[in-house]
């Protein structure tokens, strides 16, 4: 049974409408998101919802804004405590297939596919983020050279830019099978063509 919205902070009536935008997303096939359909299924009134949120861009904005911190304070952790190059751009894809993985709601708005209908600044901060980690890469890879375990006339741009390849080719096979191919299948095999010959 729903707990009414009015015994609700204000901080916990976001985040329930939140989860429940995430949820819709999780449903294999694309579904038409309304005001109505999100009330139903958070439990909290139309009204209320267009309090909190008076778009849905704003609402995207804040999903962005969780799956950013997310990744990113993974993502230092795996900086600070690596402190091999090579396991540091293991750790990193792993992570990111990972997080898809277990949020397929959140990887339709990884790949733009959530927001194909939304607002265009949406588009641009999912390719900012994408962006900031391939910058990850490209800093994991130059402590691998610092290491030595790349040669010093490595093309750092192009492999960061592979890697990014990879992990959106695996989130966009996830969407699209409808979430049944697994971003981490063939992960063991595939890791031997991925990550360069001096890694493995």
């Amino acid at each position: 049974m729903k707990h009414s919205s009015q015994f609700l902070q204000p901080g916990e009536r976001e985040d329930r409408i939140l989860q429940a935008l995430a949820g819709m997303l999780e449903h294999p096939r694309r579904v038409r998101i309304t005001t109505a359909a999100l009330a139903k299924h958070s439990g909290i009134s139309v009204s209320v919802i267009y309090r909190c949120f008076p778009n849905k861009s704003r609402m995207f904005d804040a999903l962005i804004a969780f799956i950013e911190k997310t990744l990113f304070v993974l993502i230092n952790k795996i900086m600070q405590e690596q402190q091999s190059g090579a396991k540091r751009i293991e750790s990193l894809l792993l992570l990111l297939l990972g997080f898809s993985q277990k949020n397929p709601g959140m990887t339709r708005i990884l790949i733009g596919d959530a927001l194909a209908n939304e607002d265009d600044h949406l588009q641009s901060r999912i390719q900012q983020l994408h962006d900031r980690l391939e910058a990850t890469f490209k800093q994991a890879l130059r402590f691998a050279v610092n290491e030595q375990q790349l040669e010093f006339d490595a093309d750092i741009a192009a492999q960061a830019n592979l890697f990014m390849c990879f992990v959106i080719g695996r989130w966009y096979q996830f969407v699209k099978s409808e979430f049944r191919r697994d971003p981490l299948a063939n992960w063991e095999v595939q890791r031997l063509t991925v990550l360069p010959d001096v890694f493995l």
